[in-house]
């Protein structure tokens, strides 16, 4: 199996061991809980709205690939929304921790750059393959990673409800829900 390949399948588990790192060496302050949350919740927020136009499709882990091009939506702006915000989600923990900085954010930053330029160039093949000209034109659109201001195309397409979105979404909204409260837990009992 290429490495890329193992990396798509495991992309929600490989934070596991930040997230157990950042709970253990935590030394939050309200500060470093408010903007932390803030990030963070600004990475879930563009999650959300990516899986509401990209739909389930966004958990699978059974190779990388898409049915359809997803243009649209967050999409429309950059080419990697949900991973735009995983790595806000994830770096707002981190910050929220305030664990061994600044150093855990600096092996935050290499690790995720390291994962997702591997999870991303396989995910790019594989949407040239099945896409071809279709897709080498959105690319020369829009950016992989820093959003451009205007959408790609105009599109009249009816997101999936935030219900459904939210159900999709339940493993990363609990996950967040649970590392904020411990890190909040931890801040209240050193004050």
């Amino acid at each position: 199996m290429d490495i890329r390949e193992f990396l798509f399948n495991y992309r929600s588990y490989t934070p596991i061991p930040l997230l157990i790192a950042v709970l253990i060496l935590a030394d939050p302050t309200a500060q470093t809980l408010l903007v932390g949350f803030a990030i963070a919740l600004l990475g879930e927020s563009i999650r959300i709205w990516g899986v509401r136009h990209a739909g389930g499709a966004t958990r699978t882990t059974s190779g990388a690939g898409a049915s359809s091009l997803i243009t649209h939506g967050p999409f429309a702006y950059v080419r990697n929304p949900l991973y735009v915000g995983n790595f806000l989600l994830s770096g707002g923990l981190v910050i929220m921790s305030w664990a061994w900085m600044p150093w855990m954010l600096i092996v935050f930053v290499a690790v995720f750059a390291l994962q997702y330029s591997m999870i991303v160039s396989l995910e790019e093949e594989e949407l040239h393959k099945r896409f071809g000209d279709e897709y080498r034109e959105y690319c020369e659109q829009v950016p992989r990673w820093i959003p451009r201001l205007r959408p790609f195309k105009e599109h009249d397409v009816e997101p999936a409800s935030l219900a459904r979105t939210l159900k999709v979404e339940d493993n990363t909204l609990f996950s967040f829900a649970a590392v904020t409260i411990l890190l909040v837990l931890k801040w209240f009992y050193m004050t």
